[in-house]
């Protein structure tokens, strides 16, 4: 007797009620954030092209802090490597969350968004390659254009007044999750300085200690607050990035809710952390990492220069072509179905919003290139790339905006007032 034929799975379709509201809420915060990140970022580039851009270098150079630690550090690296350890912490708190409760929990839900994300990561690492093997640069900035700031795409996709329905944002926040992972590897690995193993000993004691304290169900924010930053000063001094310590401590919290609890300290530790560092920590790291120089001679030297020419091939061009084939590729593999009410044209729109790199891709920029000349011609790179990637995909998405708008409705509709969408109350439309 012959097999039935594997039922093919919807991609992009209505999300489970549960789903959809944790992703609801993790977007509005997102999308609040990255409003104030772009108004942060027009600030520091008008501010560096004022009469008063010398002040803006000087409080942007200016050093504090405790010497016989080993953590005197100018403003800008204070937001990089100490603030933005708190957005890595979110980061993989919304990561754990995924791979328990979110899309990537199985194999199968797992495979579509990764695939689509991997692709989205080579392709714009491969052109950036081509580009300056071509031009005769400097292949140590290939990553600068693989990372996906899902706050600076949902402020642009906010400022465009979309409707886009919650499995189109739902994708993209699985794809910047997946992003936000392959940037944390890259860092850890590729961008370590000298290492200091006693310190760095140190710092993953301290994460056993944390983990030990969660396994025993420990509470008390005064164990946590305490250990966190003397973890985050042992991983600074022993030559990994910072940031890493936050999102390991983010992987290590718990997600599951114990019997009787309201929420678990993953969920506390991210509905007090999250708006803190949508709104003040990446804002505060772009005000100090998106201040460049911009001239005629400097924009030219953009398209002119390779390492530079190779980020903007890589955000524009490299992130679309990567995440929409490599999403096509995974669709046909896992036979899974786009839903009938969208085309690809919805999924390129989409792919095309994810070649906006910002705050992991300046990061990255700062880490790759030490020379202040070339990494200013990077972030120039990356800031004008993230341009053009948001207006084409204003153009795409405007022009099936009309199709969100109806589905937007059509999901959001609650005739009776009772909290839950119409839609998940008919028979066989999902969990309510």
């Amino acid at each position: 007797m012959a097999a039935a034929p594997r039922e093919r799975s919807l991609f992009l379709g209505l999300l489970p009620l549960p789903e959809r509201n944790a992703v609801v809420q993790a977007l509005r915060t997102e999308t609040v954030g990255g409003l104030v990140l772009l108004v942060a970022a027009v600030v520091a580039l008008v501010w560096a092209n004022t009469p008063w851009s010398g002040v803006y270098g000087q409080i942007r150079d200016f050093h504090f802090g405790i010497p016989a630690l080993g953590l005197d550090l100018s403003v800008e690296h204070w937001t990089a490597d100490g603030l933005l350890s708190i957005f890595f912490l979110v980061a993989g708190i919304e990561l754990k969350r995924e791979l328990v409760v979110g899309q990537l929990r199985t194999p199968a839900t797992a495979a579509l968004p990764v695939i689509a994300a991997v692709c989205g990561m080579i392709v714009p690492a491969a052109l950036y390659a081509a580009t300056v093997m071509a031009g005769g640069g400097s292949l140590e900035g290939w990553a600068v254009p693989m990372a996906t700031d899902i706050a600076f795409a949902l402020a642009v996709l906010a400022v465009l007044g979309t409707h886009l329905p919650s499995a189109l944002r739902a994708f993209l926040l699985t794809l910047a999750v997946v992003d936000d992972l392959g940037a944390i590897l890259i860092i850890a690995i590729f961008f370590t300085s000298d290492l200091n193993f006693v310190a760095l000993g140190g710092a993953i004691a301290g994460l056993i200690v944390f983990y030990l304290l969660q396994r025993f169900r420990v509470r008390g924010w005064w164990w946590y607050f305490p250990l966190g930053l003397v973890t985050w000063a042992l991983m600074y001094n022993g030559g990994v990035h910072a940031t890493v310590a936050g999102v390991a401590v983010g992987l290590i919290l718990r997600t599951t809710r114990d019997k009787g609890e309201t929420a678990s300290p993953a969920e506390r530790t991210s509905h007090l952390l999250h708006p803190f560092s949508a709104g003040v920590v990446v804002p505060l790291f772009a005000l100090f990492a998106a201040g460049v120089g911009i001239s005629t001679a400097a924009l030219g030297e953009v398209f002119t220069q390779p390492e530079p020419l190779g980020v903007v091939l890589g955000l524009v061009v490299g992130k679309a072509l990567g995440i929409f084939v490599g999403t096509y590729i995974a669709a046909r593999f896992t036979r899974a179905q786009l839903n009938p009410e969208l085309a690809w044209a919805d999924v390129l729109a989409l792919a095309v919003v994810a070649g906006i790199g910002f705050t992991v891709a300046l990061l990255i920029g700062e880490l790759a290139f030490p020379d202040p000349a070339v990494a200013e011609h990077v972030k120039a790179a990356v800031l004008i790339g993230s341009l053009i990637a948001a207006v084409l995909a204003a153009l795409l998405i405007k022009r099936r905006n009309g199709i969100y708008r109806r589905l937007y409705e059509e999901e959001t509709r609650d005739d009776d007032a009772d909290g839950i969408p119409d839609i998940y109350q008919r028979a066989g439309t999902g969990e309510h």
